[in-house]
């Protein structure tokens, strides 16, 4: 199947223009404009959409401003806070009471003669901030905490911070994985400022989402593990499912996290970060790495998945366990979301295919032979764009009915 013209409206850059969806860009961002289509095609609109990888809450936003109702599952706890923060309602009284006291935290950034106050326990955060930068970050961040706020303001102020704390780092997002620019180090002066500045202008950005109002309608975000996705939803039914999983292309979404993360209080040592990224699916920070040199398939998973692991294990054994150990956990989330959709309705993942070596991993067959074998029906594989990175690697919707 060719790529359709027009494929850029497949890519997170659809979202930065619109409303809520841009609040706080992550790398693993997909299009909203895709999640727009696929809800308009549903062949059960009498049941509530699902997305049980809920990410940034792409599917959650684009179906409450659709006025359709959405359920959401995920392990992440900033992600899930991110997604209950996008589709909040907020009234007038809480952006007032968010921009007066950023207002007060940029003048805490400014302080020329003010000391470093409390930073989060980041591994090499000298990586991230420079010094007169982290201390102006540390006093705005401080005056957030002693505010004294509504819990919608306080998600405002939060999100102005997390958004000013990458603006100001040396991380750049512009590419599939995050990566980090050679250090320059601006003056002291220069860097409480670009502080200072940045906590405005993202308020100033978050205040116009804020005041567009949502639909009344049902929207939910669980926290819980899509392997186990009919127990953490409680036997609801769902008539679409419209997702993104983790790509099998061992990115960590850990490590894009952590800045966030860590200032928000989710996280507080290496090892803590290591264990949570164990627990998601295609996870490989820390810890998680470790644990895949003693993992093993079950024998059906290797039946299935043997001559690709074979070749990639030749390369890399913990690599190959990765790929294997994606798969068996996507089966085992599929075999329980077949709990949930209802007859008649219909499932949609987006996904990439990966390249380990020389051995291209066909994602987007196996995930249609997966959901054949959980129980689905006619699935069906649409080629959507080129991703900018291997020249083999593309996206795909992989859809199939229930």
């Amino acid at each position: 199947m060719q790529v359709k013209a027009g494929a850029g409206r497949f890519t997170f850059r659809g979202n930065l223009r619109d409303t809520r969806h841009g609040w706080l860009r992550l790398t693993p961002a997909y299009s909203l404009h895709l999640v727009r289509e696929l809800v308009a095609r549903r062949t059960r609109a009498d049941l509530p959409v699902l997305d049980p990888f809920c990410g940034t809450g792409t599917t959650l936003l684009a179906c409450s401003e659709l006025g359709v109702p959405c359920d959401t599952l995920e392990l992440n706890p900033f992600l899930v806070w991110l997604a209950r923060a996008k589709v909040a309602r907020y009234d007038p009284a809480a952006v007032r009471q968010a921009q007066a006291l950023l207002e007060t935290a940029a003048r805490r950034a400014l302080a020329s003669r003010a000391s470093c106050e409390w930073t989060p326990p980041l591994h090499n955060i000298e990586r991230w901030w420079d010094r007169a930068t982290l201390c102006a970050l540390s006093r705005a961040w401080t005056a957030i905490q002693g505010g004294d706020l509504s819990p919608r303001a306080r998600d405002l102020c939060r999100l102005a911070f997390c958004r000013s704390l990458v603006g100001v780092s040396s991380a750049s997002f512009r590419h599939q994985s995050m990566s980090f620019a050679k250090p320059v180090t601006p003056t002291a002066a220069r860097a409480r400022a670009r502080v200072a500045s940045l906590l405005g202008e993202s308020m100033a950005s978050l205040a116009r989402g804020a005041a567009l109002p949502l639909p009344s309608t049902r929207r939910r975000v669980v926290q819980g593990d899509a392997r186990a996705v009919a127990q953490a939803l409680g036997g609801r039914s769902y008539g679409t499912v419209i997702t993104s999983p983790p790509y099998a292309n061992r990115m960590s979404y850990i490590r894009e996290l952590r800045p966030y993360m860590y200032w928000l209080g989710h996280l507080s040592d290496g090892r803590s970060a290591g264990e949570l990224d164990w627990r998601a699916i295609g996870g490989t920070w820390g810890q998680a790495t470790s644990n895949l040199v003693h993992w093993r398939a079950p024998a059906a998973a290797r039946r299935g998945l043997s001559s690709l692991v074979r070749s990639i294990a030749q390369e890399s054994a913990v690599l190959s366990r990765y790929v294997e150990r994606y798969f068996v956990d996507m089966a085992q989330h599929l075999a329980s979301l077949r709990q949930l959709v209802a007859d008649g309705g219909s499932i949609h993942y987006v996904v990439g295919n990966s390249k380990f070596f020389d051995v291209v991993v066909p994602v987007e067959e196996l995930l249609a032979a997966e959901m054949k074998a959980a129980g689905f029906s006619r699935p069906r594989i649409e080629r959507l764009r080129k991703r900018t990175s291997k020249k083999e690697l593309y996206e795909f919707a992989v859809s199939a009915a229930g």
